[in-house]
């Protein structure tokens, strides 16, 4: 009787530590728009830009394009960062979202989650072997996947069209388990009817925003969100928790976390906004 009593409170411990597990968020500034999620008990990677500090010029085309990127370091190695991972999530195949270093160091066969056929095909072409184009609710373990829309500039630059293959198209996605809080990573893009569609559609309560606002020479405007989206998203869904990022590691993002943290303060955001440094972990 003892002994499985014994066997029946570990058991139970186990269960209830399992259950602990599942039922965490943690969110992971590795850099730029390079994040660890944990959610539902998955650990997903997010646009991989792994490089070292300094390992590619500055985007052509682009102010403070002689400015070598990334211009800052990582908190940890790459090494450190893919442990323990079980799929990555590739928004879209910019430079600062997926590097020659992420293709090296990654497993070929880590599940692999893409925004349409022709990034799976780059991807596939690049020795990968798991890789899956997210749909609606598209599952992985626990957890329900769907592929957001953007708009990755303003309307001018769709305009033109070598500036529109130069800006491509860029998802967003949400992660849904039952019992979890809604989480949206609304990838590079402006604010867009897309992202109100998603807002309305999905109801998140955890939002992560890309709000270095990136320019390029001659066009007016942003290709992604700057500090008034997060004034502006910080209104539209008053009970969701903000995290704005991909700051200060590429040449053309004209605002930093510093100026955002400050613009936070002066508007009294800080109950729910976050703008976390490299290696910081946010959990919900």
């Amino acid at each position: 009787m003892r002994i499985t009593k014994i066997f029946a409170a570990l058991f139970l411990s186990l269960f209830i530590s399992e259950i602990s597990f599942a039922d965490g968020i943690s969110y992971t500034h590795v850099r730029n728009a390079t994040a660890r999620i944990e959610y539902a008990g998955s650990v997903f990677l997010v646009d991989p830009f792994l490089v070292d500090k300094g390992a590619y010029p500055g985007f052509d085309g682009t102010p403070n394009s002689d400015k070598r990127i990334p211009l800052i370091d990582m908190a940890e190695p790459a090494s450190e960062v893919i442990k323990g991972i079980d799929a990555v999530i590739l928004t879209h195949t910019h430079l600062d979202h997926w590097d020659e270093s992420a293709q090296k160091i990654l497993p070929k066969d880590i599940p692999f989650f893409v925004q349409n056929a022709g990034d799976a095909r780059t991807i596939r072409e690049q020795g990968f072997t798991n890789v899956m184009v997210a749909g609606k609710n598209t599952p992985f373990k626990n957890v329900r996947i769907s592929r957001t829309s953007g708009q990755h500039g303003p309307d001018a630059l769709y305009s033109v069209p070598a500036m529109a293959e130069f800006a491509g198209d860029a998802m967003g996605f949400v992660f849904q388990s039952d019992g979890m809080k809604t989480l949206y990573v609304v990838g590079d893009t402006t604010w867009h009817p897309y992202v109100e569609i998603a807002l309305e559609t999905y109801k998140p309560e955890i939002i992560i925003m890309n709000t270095g606002y990136a320019m390029v020479n001659g066009v007016e405007g942003s290709l992604i969100m700057g500090k008034d989206d997060i004034l502006h998203m910080y209104k539209a869904m008053p009970e969701a928790k903000i995290i704005a990022v991909h700051m200060d590691a590429v040449n053309h993002t004209m605002t930093s976390s510093d100026e955002v943290r400050e613009f936070v303060k002066a508007h009294s955001l800080g109950d729910r906004v976050y703008i976390p440094r490299e290696g910081e972990t946010l959990k919900f």
